[in-house]
C-alpha cells in the first residue's frame, strides 16, 4: 500500500511538472492540452510518459522532447524516463481542459 501511495504521489509531482511544460506553438501547458495520455511509474522510479502532438509534422518536437526529459527526469525520485508518443488516438480539441478552452477563446 505505501509502495501504491508513493507511485500516485510521484504520478502527482510529475503532472505538476508537466502543467508547467507549454507548447511552443499554444500558450498552454501540453498538460492541459490533453497531449498527456498516461503517466506510468514503475517500481524503482522509472517513468513512462505516454503522449501524443497536436500534429504529427509538429516542427518543435525536438525541443519539447528535451524539455520534458530535462524536467521529469529533474524530479526527486525518478530513475529514468521513457517518452512513447503515439498518434492512437490522434489529438482532437475534445482533449483540451475546460481552462485551455477557456484561455483560447473556444469557451
Amino acid at each position: 500500500m505505501e509502495a501504491q501511495n508513493n507511485y500516485l504521489e510521484l504520478e502527482s509531482r510529475i503532472a505538476q511538472v508537466l502543467k508547467n511544460i507549454y507548447d511552443p506553438e499554444i500558450p498552454v501547458s501540453i498538460f492541459d492540452l490533453g497531449l498527456i495520455y498516461e503517466i506510468i511509474v514503475e517500481e524503482g522510479g522509472k517513468v513512462e510518459i505516454v503522449m501524443t502532438l497536436t500534429a504529427p509534422n509538429c516542427p518543435m518536437v525536438d525541443e519539447l522532447m528535451e524539455e520534458i526529459n530535462e524536467k521529469v527526469r529533474g524530479i526527486q525520485g525518478v530513475s529514468d524516463l521513457v517518452i512513447n508518443l503515439t498518434f492512437d488516438p490522434p489529438w482532437t480539441k475534445d482533449m483540451m481542459t475546460e481552462e485551455a478552452m477557456l484561455e483560447l477563446g473556444l469557451l
